[in-house]
């Protein structure tokens, strides 16, 4: 009887999760209620505070959900032997990344509208930003250690700069057209990251 209730709640929470994400999209992040997601899921009124706090904890959930998707492109193995090789990868990362951030634009305009209003949501973006900047740091040290990379450069420190410039062109494409191709894009980004950062770039 307890695993069958067990399975009644995920599959309430996961219809909750739902219901949310398409209120969210339909109506923004400031214009989201939890009547609406209770409507929407067609669950009791008060459901809802069951399994959340409050709308922030129902977006916080999707955002984790979401940029978990994000977060594999991030830990892609990252072991090149040449500079060469470092770009290639780079260079598909951050294709990846955009792509990706492309696809999810409505839901990543959702997550950009609750950031701007929400010390909740805004402190969670930070947490997921310093888990990035960490896997981008432990790609940098693997190429100082192999002679690939500036050694003098701090990892950490290139890391946030490297994060903060693809997280300034993915709000930028999601928003509106970019004023550049994205393949312009991704050239020039990885360009002057590597000739930033690596010893012989494309050598």
């Amino acid at each position: 009887m307890a695993n069958s209730r067990q399975q009644q709640a995920i599959e309430t929470k996961n219809r909750l999760l739902k219901a949310a994400e398409l209120v969210f999209l339909e109506h923004g992040f400031q214009n989201t209620t939890i009547r609406l997601i209770n409507n929407k899921a067609e669950t009791g009124h008060g459901t809802a505070y069951v399994y959340f706090k409050n709308k922030e904890d129902f977006l916080i959930k999707i955002m984790e959900d979401t940029m978990e998707q994000f977060t594999k492109i991030a830990s892609i193995p990252f072991h090149p032997a040449t500079s060469n090789e470092a770009y290639e990868l780079v260079s598909n990362q951050v294709k990846l990344f955009l792509s990706l951030a492309i696809k999810k634009k409505e839901l990543m305009k959702v997550f950009k509208e609750a950031i701007g209003v929400s010390k909740e949501v805004e402190a969670r973006w930070q947490d997921i930003r310093d888990q990035f900047t960490a896997s981008i740091t432990k790609d940098i040290m693997y190429a100082q250690e192999y002679k690939l990379a500036d050694s003098s450069l701090s990892p950490s420190l290139v890391a946030r700069l490297w994060f903060y410039t693809n997280e300034m062109f993915m709000w930028e494409v999601i928003h509106e057209s970019p004023s550049n191709d994205i393949e312009d894009i991704i050239k020039h980004m990885t360009t002057i990251y590597m000739k930033g950062l690596y010893s012989n770039p494309q050598q």
